[in-house]
């Protein structure tokens, strides 16, 4: 049945009124809540205790800088990142004849050969790696004992004046205090021979050690392996045992990443030494041991790509602190805004912390209820090798960082004001003495100018940073920050209603968050998001990475890069939906920068115009193909991320964006895949290959999801030519191939097939779900135009199955919304906000999603898919809560946005919408629907247009 239609809907707005303000002003006044508004609602993340993880620490950032708080009472940790500090430097990563390969491995893919292919595609295909050092000149110097008095391997050697450590290190000596080592290390424990065993041949079972060692007993060496992740298991022959205590000595190569040895990851299983005949009885060597860094410079390892790098650590440690009470720590997301307070001694204390935008610096503000009573130590270290500290006034230490092995290096610096009491500066730390009230100023920057450039000079930006706080007073830093931040933050709410969970801190209200009703913690996972967006992706900065801009590891998991098959566009999913707009600004000066490099890497390696990029790029602007070939070689980041460029289009209406930045970007990836796009000779129809179904399946020709989204770039193409009235020739050649590429196929399970073979496997529960990826963030499969498919898809998504890692639940959340099942929808996201610690996804106290380990872009998915649950616009028609859960049954929203430049408000009670105020940024028509009734609005650009729950018209 059709649905009614309403024509021609005249705005209530008078005449006058419409004449006398400009568009910005009612734009404005539609969007813009108030502060006031906004703490009616529960937006503080808070809790009782200190953190003690990094996964509990309070992360602000103003897009440049990034900080972790942690909130200790006797010991502060303010944990910092400057976004441009990463590994590598600029240089060539593609391979110039691999072109030549590309017949080659498409046969073999063409004759069913997948193992052969991948293999010479591993050969001949991949990216380059970084230049390496000499690995066997090094390994010669160290078991020469190069940096040793005497041999350590030996009994009677003196190792008294040896550290001692904890062993195993699961998750590497890094965690035990070695941070940032690599290097060549000795360990050195003993154990005592039972009687009973004396004349036997014994078992030594270390599990696992990073990454190569050479284990010796009394001197003699029984065993050496080289790599992380193979068993150590070595037979000690009776004759090289004694009587009363054996030495067991380790030397232990680590290069890169984690280090030492690390034992079985369940904590149950000890290493242990047993004799080969019977393993009833053991020795335990879970305990301390002796340990002595040899070398800590080891050659550089070979990589395909960059990891982004922690800067630094500033600490404040506190005097006079005793007998505390009332201690709370928060991060109050209105303001952007962290605190610290707590009692001591009848003194109340109060730390703010926050990353200002305007200033450029990260602001620590520590106030005592009496005066006199702030006193304590400011110190900056780094867990770089290569990083100094020196005094530069008598109120400012800097801190200098040099990345190892790569072209960045940094400096930090920190500035103390205090209202009276005592500042002086000793051994490089700065002691604040009896003060009423202190505050830090911090700030940081390298010498990255961009990714062929690195003649920055960063203590000249450092330098202006704290030059622009020079004669303002912290209260007035505080409000330029404050309103800088809610310009872009105040641009929506969302009340969900409320709950006894409130009132717990957050860290229980994640707890009990599966099994208690608590809309309001949804509420405020939303605007998590739209917080973290803000504080890492400002305008005029470089786009979030996969932790956003926080990191503390040398060596983060997935080098903390920009990974292209999901994750980084995921990161942007909330940024038009949830009125964050202008945050998309980095994600586009990335894009630019990337359809340059990969241009070079569409020559080099398919020898086609246009540009080209694989599924990881770097600070570098990395396009080619890395890792293996099984998952590396995937040719559709690029027009994922042309994706991107489209989207912010549709919602902005923005034909100077169009024109300038996005077509001829989108255009240039089309020419690529005109060439790519090949005949199957099996079908006839046009195929992308050599590629993959992201990280499933290995190197394949014709995936499900690549198809998709090279229809969706050649539509988008073909759609902006049009309205920019240029390239006909190409919108022709690309509506012609576009009929020809290979249609979606529904397998004999009633699934959407993940590949050109019928082979999806209804056990298979792999994380990924590319190929629906038309469902969603795409449009082509919808309950509209195609309803079988969009059955098809759900089949494969309820095979697939709801247990995922964090961001996978995200990408689910996000389907079942499309499949207009809130109900499941939210039973996902339960699931996301489940506490990381049961059952590994879900989140971290802090909120942080984890894969595991921690990867925000399950954030930014989760919180679009919020927001997918009350409005979606991905087809003709704007749908008003079209996936609203049972559990969210009353709510009010302001300022979703909607393709064709729309601003929505919503409210509803009972499951039932009450009200809709919709605002036209570009006076475009549209139809408005709710279940079965539709209003077909011609919109005026700047007008307002109000209706009830029945989508009635309101004056």
């Amino acid at each position: 049945m059709k649905a009614p239609t309403v024509k021609g809907f005249k705005s209530t707005h008078p005449k006058e009124i419409r004449q006398i303000r400009c568009l910005f002003i009612l734009a404005f006044l539609f969007i813009f809540v108030t502060t006031e508004a906004q703490e009616k609602n529960n937006l503080t993340l808070w809790y009782n205790q200190p953190a003690e993880k990094w996964t509990e620490a309070l992360p602000i950032g103003n897009g440049r800088l990034g900080a972790m708080i942690f909130g200790g009472v006797d010991q502060d940790r303010i944990q910092f990142n400057e976004e441009t500090l990463w590994t590598g430097k600029p240089r060539d990563y593609n391979r110039p004849d691999a072109f030549q390969y590309l017949p080659q491995i498409r046969k073999l893919l063409f004759e069913g050969k997948q193992k052969e292919a991948e293999r010479l595609a591993g050969e001949h295909f991949m990216g380059l790696k970084s230049k390496g050092g000499d690995k066997a000149e090094w390994i010669k110097e160290m078991r020469a004992l190069k940096g040793m008095k005497g041999n350590p391997a030996l009994p009677g050697y003196d190792d008294s004046k040896w550290k001692t450590i904890t062993v195993p290190t699961y998750e590497g000596w890094e965690t035990a205090g070695l941070q940032g080592l690599d290097g060549a290390v000795w360990f050195r424990t003993t154990f005592t021979l039972p009687k009973e065993w004396k004349g036997k041949n014994l078992v030594l079972d270390l599990n696992k050690v990073r990454d190569q060692d050479f284990t010796y007993v009394n001197g003699k060496l029984i065993g050496t392996t080289e790599g992380a992740n193979n068993h150590r298991k070595y037979i000690i022959p009776k004759e090289a045992l004694v009587n009363g205590k054996n030495t067991i000595a380790i030397q232990v190569l680590n290069y890169f990443d984690k280090g030492g040895i690390a034992g079985y990851k369940d904590t149950s299983r000890h290493m242990v030494i047993y004799p080969q005949s019977s393993a009833n009885t053991t020795i335990s060597l879970n305990k301390k041991w002796k340990y002595f860094i040899q070398n800590d410079e080891p050659p550089a390892i070979p990589h395909y790509q960059a990891a982004y790098q922690p800067f630094g650590y500033l600490w404040l440690n506190f005097k006079k602190i005793n007998k505390i009470s009332d201690y709370k720590r928060a991060l109050n997301l209105t303001d952007a805004i962290s605190q610290t307070t707590y009692s001591s001694n009848g003194v109340e204390y109060k730390r703010e912390y926050f990353a200002s935008q305007p200033n450029q610096v990260i602001v620590i503000h520590l106030t005592a209820s009496k005066p006199g009573n702030v006193s304590l130590e400011a110190m900056l270290n780094s867990p770089h090798k290569y990083s100094s500290v020196k005094k530069t006034a008598d109120n400012t230490i800097d801190l200098s960082v040099k990345v190892r092995n790569g072209a960045l290096r940094g400096e930090s610096f920190l500035r103390v004001v205090a209202a009276k009491g005592k500042v002086t500066i000793q051994n490089n730390k700065i002691e604040i003495d009896n003060a009423d009230e202190v505050t830090l100023y911090l700030t940081a920057a390298t010498n990255y100018k961009n990714y062929k450039d690195v003649s920055g000079d960063p203590v000249a930006i450092c330098n202006k940073a704290l030059q622009s706080i020079n004669g303002k007073t912290y209260h007035e830093i505080k409000a330029a920050h404050i309103k800088e931040y809610q310009k872009y933050f105040n641009t929506l709410s969302i009340n969900l209603g409320n709950s006894e969970n409130e009132k717990l801190p957050t860290n229980e209200r994640i707890e009990k968050f599966a099994s208690s009703n608590d809309p309001a913690l949804v509420a405020l996972y939303l605007q998590y998001g739209r917080y973290l967006l803000i504080s890492s992706s400002r305008p005029g900065t470089y786009p979030a990475n996969l932790q956003g801009i926080w990191n503390d590891k040398l060596a983060p998991p997935w080098g903390s890069k920009y990974t292209t098959n999901i994750n980084a566009e995921m990161n942007y999913w909330p940024a038009e939906l949830l009125n964050l707009s202008p945050m998309h600004q980095p994600m586009f000066k990335m894009i630019k920068e990337l359809a340059q490099t990969g241009k070079e890497t569409a020559k080099d390696y398919y020898n086609a115009p246009g540009w080209v990029l694989h599924h990881n790029t770097d600070i570098w602007r990395s396009t080619a193909p890395i890792d293996a070939p099984d998952h590396g070689i995937w040719v559709s980041g690029g027009a994922w991320l042309c994706h991107q460029l489209w989207e912010h289009y549709l919602f902005t209406q923005d034909k100077m964006f169009l024109k300038d930045t996005a077509y001829p970007i989108m255009k240039q990836a089309a020419l690529f895949f005109n060439s790519f796009l090949i005949k199957d000779p099996k079908t006839g129809w046009l195929i992308s290959t050599p590629s993959n179904s992201p990280e499933h399946g290995g190197l394949v020709a014709g995936p499900t999801m690549d198809h998709e989204i090279i229809r969706d770039l050649f539509s988008n193409v073909i759609q902006g030519s049009e309205l920019l009235n240029t390239d006909k020739i190409l919108r022709d050649t690309l509506q012609e191939k576009l009929a020809r590429i290979a249609p979606f196929q529904i397998g004999k399970y009633g699934q959407l097939q993940e590949w050109l073979e019928d082979k999806d496997d209804t056990s298979d529960h792999h994380r990924h779900v590319s190929h629906l990826w038309a469902v969603y963030p795409g449009s082509e499969i919808n309950w509209e135009q195609t309803p079988q498919l969009m059955k098809a898809a759900r089949q494969s998504l309820l095979y697939r199955g709801d247990a995922a890692t964090g961001w996978s639940l995200a990408w689910k959340i996000n389907l079942w919304d499309r499949f207009e099942d809130g109900n499941h929808a939210f039973k996902l996201i339960r699931m996301l906000l489940s506490p990381a610690s049961i059952h590994g996804e879900g989140s971290y106290p802090n909120l942080f999603d984890a894969h595991p380990p921690f990867q925000i872009d399950g954030n930014f998915g989760g919180a679009a898919g919020i927001g997918e649950m009350l409005l979606q616009s991905d087809t003709k028609y704007i749908d008003l809560l079209p996936a609203l859960p049972s559990a969210l049954p009353d709510g009010e929203v302001k300022g979703l946005c909607a393709r064709g430049g729309f601003v929505i408000n919503l409210k509803w009670e009972n499951g039932k919408l009450q009200q809709v105020e919709l605002f036209s940024k570009a006076g475009q028509p549209c139809l408005l629907r709710y279940h079965d009734k539709v209003v077909e609005l011609k919109t005026e650009k700047g007008k307002t247009y109000k209706f009830d729950g029945q989508l009635n018209g309101i004056s």
